[in-house]
């Protein structure tokens, strides 16, 4: 698959969902770094929930802990869907600083990965400042791959997005 094809699909993501928003504006753009690093996007369907998104590439090899000793060097292309609830008053601060968690969805493609399905569990840290339309995040993803190769992997990143 190339990569309109993958930014064909994120971007049908990102317009099917509708709401109401946390931010004053619902929909936030920006990037990811880390495993993996690229897009990513946000979108407040209520106060305290939203939808994540991300297209990325990896640059390293294999991340999946297998135990055959097998290492897959290379590059991939990342693209994840999670849905997401955030807890605003679990850290007592004059800032918005809440504590997020989630579950989604992750399909890989290359560097051993050709089409893979994987489930992902989100657990974060953001700030959002009330004088300006972004948001910082800091976030670790365990995830279980189900289809081949087939294991437990851990993804983390911090970014910043920008609401339109």
């Amino acid at each position: 698959m190339s990569c309109s094809r993958y930014a064909v699909v994120a971007l049908s993501l990102f317009l099917g969902v509708q709401g109401a928003a946390a931010q004053e504006r619902a929909f936030g753009l920006g990037v990811m770094l880390g495993e993996p690093s690229g897009f990513s996007a946000k979108y407040w369907t209520s106060s305290d929930n939203a939808f994540d998104f991300g297209l990325g590439w990896s640059l390293g090899g294999d991340r999946i802990g297998r135990f055959d000793g097998n290492y897959v060097g290379g590059r991939r292309i990342h693209i994840h869907i999670d849905y997401l609830w955030h807890a605003f008053e679990i850290i007592p601060a004059d800032v918005r600083l809440p504590i997020y968690y989630g579950v989604g969805g992750r399909f890989n493609d290359g560097a051993g990965y050709d089409g893979s399905l994987a489930i992902r569990g989100v657990f974060g840290l953001a700030w959002l400042p009330r004088e300006a339309p972004v948001d910082v995040f800091l976030e670790i993803v365990p995830s279980i791959q189900f289809t081949s190769p087939k294991g437990f992997a851990m993804e983390a990143g911090i970014g910043a997005r920008y609401f339109f």
